[in-house]
């Protein structure tokens, strides 16, 4: 299966009046045609800087410092600002969290989308409107000749994020990043979107990148998964992997602390005490130490590296170290999940 995005050893920082914030710390991964790789963590994990690295919208005063990022044999770290710009909204499209936000009020839903059409392809004013409507249709919005008219605030909240896809499809990208989009819908309308996004994966082969928080909805719709936390890696591999064999305790803590409905009624689900690390001074060792109860003096001393679990599966954790001490509890605890 042909490889369409590599990652290797990502690092992006924000350079304030107060100093570096190391947002993204050497951040590896890739997704081959096809796929749906799911970025799993919690709120400033980097899950979003490293969405925004790949296609270049670091704005000052951040930057990427390091690393590659090969997409489809090219590096784009290394494309000037006129190069990329042809790649983004055409070869790598993105769906971010609020459409609101993401879409101009004052123009139509014709207008926003006619100009991505024609910026990235050779279609007539009239061809790249028939291509709108045709690409609204395939979203489900209904009545799509007439509602390609109307403007950001006539649409819902599910028809706002519709329109979103829409235009991100519209030149038939090769990769789709989809930046948490489903977070500010109710759950009805998040369960057909993650449909329609399966739905189009199947028909149009692209693959995906999906961003978020909701290990259920990772569960869902992701063929692999990759959990960041303060800026890094923890743990990489298959959904069932992730879910069934986890091998980090972070892992095991976020999966430990959503419903489940194989619980009693009267279990409680088990928050991750403590807070996420501060960036402008992250920890010397592994960033999850401070708040793992299964921390051993080189956790705080340097960051694990990334050990095999198997030939899909790794994680960064000192447990899986072959001199590392094997105690009962951190087996039940690492076991939990499963």
């Amino acid at each position: 299966m042909k490889r369409v995005l590599e990652v290797k050893n990502l690092k992006t920082s924000f350079f304030t009046h107060l100093g570096e914030v190391e947002a993204v710390r050497g951040s590896s991964f890739s997704i081959n045609e096809g796929d749906i790789l799911g970025i799993v963590g919690e709120s400033g994990s980097g899950k979003s800087v490293t969405a925004l690295s790949i296609v270049n919208l670091i704005d000052e005063p951040g930057r990427i410092t390091e690393g590659s990022i090969v997409f489809d044999g090219k590096e784009l770290t290394k494309l000037g600002r006129r190069e990329m710009s042809d790649i983004r909204g055409n070869d790598i499209a993105m769906i971010f969290q609020d459409p609101m936000t993401s879409l101009n009020p004052v123009f139509s839903i014709e207008n926003q989308m006619v100009e991505v059409i024609r910026r990235h392809t050779d279609m007539t004013r009239k061809q790249a409107k028939k291509h709108a409507i045709k690409m609204l249709k395939l979203v489900g919005i209904p009545q799509p000749e007439e509602r390609i008219s109307s403007y950001p605030f006539e649409y819902s909240g599910g028809m706002r994020q519709r329109a979103m896809i829409a235009t991100a499809l519209s030149c038939d990208p090769k990769l789709l990043i989809a930046d948490e989009p489903t977070t500010a819908l109710d759950v009805t309308i998040q369960a057909q979107i993650v449909d329609l996004v399966k739905n189009l994966r199947d028909e149009l082969g692209m693959a995906i990148i999906w961003i978020t928080h909701d290990m259920g909805v990772i569960a869902e719709i992701c063929t692999r998964v990759i959990v960041m936390y303060g800026g890094m890696v923890m743990e990489s591999g298959d959904v069932n992997e992730i879910y069934y064999e986890p091998s980090h305790p972070y892992t095991i803590g976020l999966l430990n602390s959503i419903p489940r409905l194989d619980l009693h009624q009267k279990e409680r689900l088990v928050p991750i005490k403590g807070s996420p690390p501060d960036l402008m001074s992250p920890p010397t060792g592994c960033p999850f130490s401070p708040r793992c109860k299964y921390a051993m003096q080189v956790c705080l001393e340097q960051p694990a590296p990334m050990f095999e679990v198997s030939p899909t599966h790794t994680s960064a954790c000192w447990l899986l170290h072959k001199d590392a001490p094997i105690v009962e509890d951190i087996k039940k605890g690492l076991n939990k999940s499963g």
